[in-house]
């Protein structure tokens, strides 16, 4: 696990037991978190595909605030 000395209130995935299944509870624990997940997956995906982060050349402090324009404009496409 990737996340293994951050604490307890991070949440990883529940790993299939090898010859084993993994229990409901357990199942809808791992959809929860893949649904919670997405989103946030998606919208890096989208801040990547943008061509003004590839080659930036102003602040990082700069920066913060034109992803969260350019996540505003992918909001309203």
């Amino acid at each position: 696990r990737a996340y293994l000395g951050a604490g307890p209130w991070v949440t990883t995935p529940v790993r299939r037991p090898p010859g084993g299944d993994l229990s409901p509870t357990q199942r809808t624990v791992n959809r929860a978190l893949s649904a919670a997940r997405a989103p946030v997956e998606r919208g890096v995906a989208r801040l990547k595909s943008w061509r003004i982060f590839r080659r930036a050349r102003c602040s990082p402090n700069r920066m913060s605030a034109i992803a969260r324009a350019v996540l505003t404009l992918e909001r309203q496409r």
